[in-house]
């Protein structure tokens, strides 16, 4: 299957859901080709970077795991190539 780059930014605003996203993150660690993240103490909010190499089923799979954790949002933008 074709595969596309993608950067999927994540805002945590809930604490206790990080071991739930880091636990996701893991399930998909064969596809993720790097990994940013800030804490932003003034708003109490982590802001993640993830780039990945992945089929658009996997992009959009770990994009909605991560959507449906409490506190927790993401978007991706997608490569063409």
């Amino acid at each position: 299957m074709e595969t596309r780059v993608a950067v999927i930014g994540i805002i945590v605003e809930r604490q206790e859901s990080v071991s739930e996203l880091n636990a996701i993150l893991s399930e998909y660690r064969d596809y993720i080709i790097g990994r940013m993240g800030i804490p932003y103490h003034e708003k109490k909010v982590n802001c993640i970077t993830v780039v990945v190499d992945a089929t658009m089923n996997d992009i959009n799979s770990l994009c909605g795991k991560i959507g449906r954790l409490d506190g927790v949002s993401s978007k991706a933008a997608v490569s063409n190539v």
